[in-house]
């Protein structure tokens, strides 16, 4: 059987990469950035394009596919989660990204796929998503067996902390006893930074910020002497409280304000959530755990789960981007094999009931 999928908002392709190594043919993927959808196109799928959701025309899309309304199998992706993010404040009031929530029921809406897959933020389970959630259930509970699951990447192999919450919506007609996958890891079995980073440690990137010749996206970010002086200072798995009291800002001094910044990474745990902000160690945990300095957009596509070749097109800023919003690519291809020992469990079921028919019928 062929298990066929689009992707919405499909970023640099972690998600595509997981569910093309679950089995899934990707028929079709869209995104609104336009470097995301070069890198996918280069290391995941040529069949995706720049479109901007809230503009689409799905029915159009399917006619150009040859799909029918009910005949895909899964609707994949997740809108942008920027707006959920307890990273930004109030984001849940005024950020124009979360209209795409209800432009994803609309879509599946439209579709009728066996199941749709949808991942965004831990806080999209909680108070600032919670009336965005209660829209996708709303629009799509009569028709779907809606599953709500949070998950800690580490516990399925990634070497970060990183909360998220999926939702795996399964069509009412295919069943409803959808399991969401076991965990592979526990807290004394997660992948370290220092083993997601082993390949990289005996090739630091060129001093002057150029790539490095082997491995792309790897080359230093740009840091000051003040910062870099900052950092010596700090030991693995500490962040600012560490500084001497000469090089703090005077926020630092303060008992508020976000522990982690101006932190290094710690080799034998997992990193923290890798975020668009990972080449700035004065944004969170961020510093190589043996160099003085950021790590490089590899460095974070490793602790993503990426593959060391894949390659992130576009500008720093925008490899920044995609690397921290995506989704990891085992998380991907975990979720994606769920669905399709799923359905071939049903598929089984529905072939024995048919046999068994069959062959009282014909006594």
């Amino acid at each position: 059987m062929r298990y066929t999928c689009i992707e919405s908002f499909c970023g640099a392709g972690g998600l595509g990469t997981g569910l093309k190594k679950a089995g899934f043919s990707l028929l079709w993927a869209f995104d609104s950035n336009a470097a995301a959808v070069e890198t996918y196109r280069l290391n995941v799928s040529s069949k995706a394009e720049v479109a901007d959701a809230l503009k689409l025309d799905i029915k159009e899309a399917m006619s150009k596919m040859g799909l029918k309304k009910g005949e895909l199998t899964l609707l994949a992706g997740g809108p942008p989660c920027q707006g959920f993010s307890k990273q930004k404040r109030n984001g849940e009031k005024g950020d124009k990204r979360n209209r795409l929530i209800v432009k994803y029921v609309r879509l599946v809406q439209a579709i009728e796929p066996k199941f749709f897959l949808m991942e965004n933020v831990d806080m999209f389970n909680k108070k600032r998503g919670k009336v965005y959630l209660a829209l996708l259930i709303g629009g799509l509970k009569e028709n779907y067996g809606i599953h709500v699951r949070e998950i800690n990447c580490a516990d399925f192999g990634v070497p970060q902390s990183r909360k998220r919450t999926i939702i795996v919506g399964v069509r009412k007609d295919i069943g409803s006893e959808y399991v969401f996958p076991s965990s592979t890891h526990s807290l004394n079995s997660w992948v370290t930074v220092g083993q997601a980073l082993r390949p990289l440690m005996k090739f630091e990137p060129p001093s002057d910020g150029s790539n490095h010749e082997k491995f792309p996206n790897h080359s230093i970010p740009k840091i000051s002497e003040a910062n870099i002086e900052r950092i010596s200072y700090v030991p693995q798995g500490s962040g600012r409280k560490c500084l001497p009291r000469r090089l703090q800002l005077p926020c630092h001094k303060k008992k508020t304000g976000w522990p982690d910044v101006y932190g290094r990474m710690q080799v034998n745990k997992p990193a923290s959530t890798i975020t668009g902000g990972f080449d700035n160690f004065t944004r969170g945990k961020f510093a190589h755990p043996f160099k003085n300095r950021p790590i490089t957009a590899r460095e974070a596509a490793l602790l993503q789960g990426f593959d060391l070749y894949y390659e992130f097109k576009g500008t720093k800023g925008d490899v920044r981007s995609q690397i921290g919003n995506a989704v990891p690519p085992i998380i991907g291809e975990l979720l994606g094999k769920s669905i399709i020992e799923y359905l071939e469990k049903n598929e089984t079921r529905n072939n024995m009931l048919s046999e068994l028919v069959s062959s009282t019928c014909n006594k």
